[in-house]
């Protein structure tokens, strides 16, 4: 059995919704351990992360450094009934292997811990270090899991060079797409105050979602940017809105709406804001607005680990490698905060988190090899 393949299959069995890990760091430490790898267990308000890293005995050195990051835990699976075949239950077919994690990302997990195996057997004298930091605290609120990893090194002063997220980054074919950055993400909960009333008098009250609807079809048709040559313009949607009128009769008091911008490094959260609610004050409303920034955007100026990954892709994968920053968030903002190269490379992206997610066999060694041949380019 194709060795990547064979971890994926143990890593799907294991029924890890975030934030457990389900003893998925339990198999790859063994895997790692047999390697030669020191594994450290890194346990934040009872979310499990792992710690690994291999130095050469011969060179003694510890950079260039490179780590790859990736998260054991995976969403919910949703209907188990609607699925093909048994969601934690790894099965084949036609040339698929399906279950939750197949894609995001088990697989590229264990692409590169087969590859990493491989490297260290083969170049047992290799420059610099290989690191990996795994968590099980990446589909959910990412508060105890690379983040608080990354801030445990930083107070050892372990300082990392490159770095690859094995996020599914792939659109078509496998290496056809790499990120180099990510959009942040800032949620607002707003509420505007009307005056409550029978809803036979509405003279004699003031209707909140009446209020609304000048203001919302003014922010949602607003253009914030323009975007640029990597990055979409910002984005804002509304996803929640609801007034706290629990009768037929009555004009409610107030309404509140939840939403969220996705933007790029072009903006910062502040200059966001001030618009936001310039525009309501505009509208002459009564409100208040309360801010939460999810996650920082991010992007990688760069070049070297980049055209190292391009290049591999090229010779491995016979394709040409298009570099964007679609998607939600990623940890790759965590290790990009400390001036790591940070790119994220991994498996076809289509069926992340959908039932009968899925992830084509024959990729597996492949992207294993990309990795390889990118370890190989930055450790000799």
């Amino acid at each position: 059995m194709n060795k990547t393949l064979k971890l994926l299959k143990q890593l799907i069995a294991c029924p890890s919704i975030t934030p457990n890990d389900a003893g998925c760091q339990d198999i790859l430490i063994r895997y790692l351990n047999a390697s030669e790898f020191l594994c450290e267990r890194l346990s934040f308000s009872k979310v499990n992360n792992l710690w690994a890293w291999h130095s050469s005995k011969r060179s003694g050195s510890s950079t260039p450094f490179f780590v790859f990051v990736g998260h054991t835990d995976v969403v919910p699976p949703g209907d188990a009934a609607q699925w093909k075949y048994p969601p934690f239950i790894p099965t084949e077919k036609n040339g698929y292997l399906y279950g939750r994690g197949a894609t995001d990302m088990k697989s590229g997990l264990s692409a590169m811990v087969i590859a990493a195996k491989k490297f260290v057997k083969q170049y047992s004298n290799h420059n610099g270090t290989i690191g990996f930091i795994i968590t099980s605290d990446e589909e959910g609120l990412a508060n105890n899991g690379t983040y608080k990893v990354v801030e445990y090194l930083k107070k050892r002063n372990i300082k990392m060079n490159y770095c690859i997220v094995g996020e599914a980054s792939s659109n078509k074919i496998l290496g056809d797409a790499i990120k180099i950055g990510r959009r942040g993400s800032l949620h607002g909960y707003l509420t505007i105050f009307g005056k409550q009333g029978h809803i036979a008098y509405p003279h004699l009250a003031d209707n909140p979602i009446h209020q609304c609807f000048q203001v919302f079809n003014a922010l949602v048709n607003t253009a914030w940017d323009h975007g640029n040559s990597f990055f979409t313009p910002t984005s804002l949607q509304f996803y929640n809105i609801e007034s706290n009128s629990r009768a037929t009769n009555v004009i409610p008091e107030r309404l509140e709406a939840k939403f969220n911008f996705r933007f790029a490094p072009i903006h910062s959260p502040k200059v966001l804001q001030k618009k936001f609610e310039g525009i309501l004050n505009r509208h002459q409303i009564k409100y208040d607005v309360q801010w939460k920034i999810a996650s920082q955007p991010f992007f990688n100026s760069k070049t070297k680990l980049v055209a190292i990954a391009r290049r591999a892709i090229r010779e491995i994968c016979k394709c040409e490698t298009e570099l964007n920053t679609y998607g939600g968030t990623s940890d790759g903002r965590f290790l990009a905060s400390t001036g790591c190269e940070v790119i994220e490379l991994g498996p076809i992206n289509k069926t992340a988190h959908l039932i009968n997610e899925n992830t084509l066999i024959s990729d597996l060694n492949i992207l294993s090899t990309v990795y390889f041949q990118i370890l190989k380019s930055v450790l000799c």
